[in-house]
């Protein structure tokens, strides 16, 4: 029993979770970062095609990363925290 006591002792000498991005701030993350995706979206159905798509894989994949960190940061603005 004695793990348990000092595991719970540990448990409550520790501070409480704080996020790196504020709360308050997520609303207009996600809108960034949303609005950068479509932006690449178009941008990326107007690029020339190409024998090596090498531009196209690099746009694909910023919008993509974008895109996903921007709905996670939309889904945790408006509470659901994923």
């Amino acid at each position: 029993m004695t793990d348990y006591a000092s595991v719970q002792a540990l448990h409550k000498s520790t501070p409480p979770f704080s996020p790196y991005v504020p709360v308050a701030l997520l609303p207009y993350f996600a809108f960034l970062l949303l609005g950068a995706t479509f932006a690449l979206a178009f941008y990326f159905s107007t690029l020339p095609k190409e024998k090596i798509p090498v531009r196209e894989l690099a746009v694909a994949s910023t919008a993509s990363l974008l895109g996903g960190f921007g709905v996670v940061a939309l889904f945790c603005a408006v509470g659901v925290y994923v």
